[in-house]
């Protein structure tokens, strides 16, 4: 895989990440002091996600995608997470230390030509987004 697809595809991902971090409840930060360990950031458990559109950051190209409710992801808050992609399910897990990764998300069956359900999982898949838990 050459360096231009790797980079498309992290941009793609990183994007389809602040998608979905965007249709989330706005927070008001709460100070922590310096001595307490930081908090967990539980903000995205027990939502359902919805999948809507995926940006090619190569071109600026922006797809919407059709029937966001057959695309989701809900994280649970014991590490693991489910969701829908088109026609079937699939769950794995997440961490939120050092940033949110996905690991390991798999499904459970195929749904055939027409379905983004492939692009969905590869995507999750590669969110290794770093910052603050």
């Amino acid at each position: 895989m050459n360096r231009e697809i790797r980079s498309t595809t992290l941009w793609a991902t990183l994007g389809v990440v602040l998608l979905v971090a965007a249709c989330g409840p706005a927070t008001t930060p709460t100070p922590t002091p310096a001595s307490a360990p930081a908090p967990v950031d539980n903000t995205i458990q027990g939502i359902v996600w919805q999948w809507v559109s995926v940006t090619n950051q190569a071109t600026g190209e922006e797809t919407s995608v059709r029937n966001p409710e057959k695309y989701t992801i809900t994280f649970n808050a014991d590490g693991t997470l489910d969701g829908q992609a088109d026609c079937t399910t699939f769950n794995g897990t997440y961490s939120q230390k050092g940033g949110l990764t996905i690991l390991g998300a798999s499904k459970t069956g195929l749904c055939g030509a027409g379905s983004l359900d492939e692009q969905y999982l590869a995507l999750l898949n590669s969110v290794a987004a770093g910052g603050p838990d």
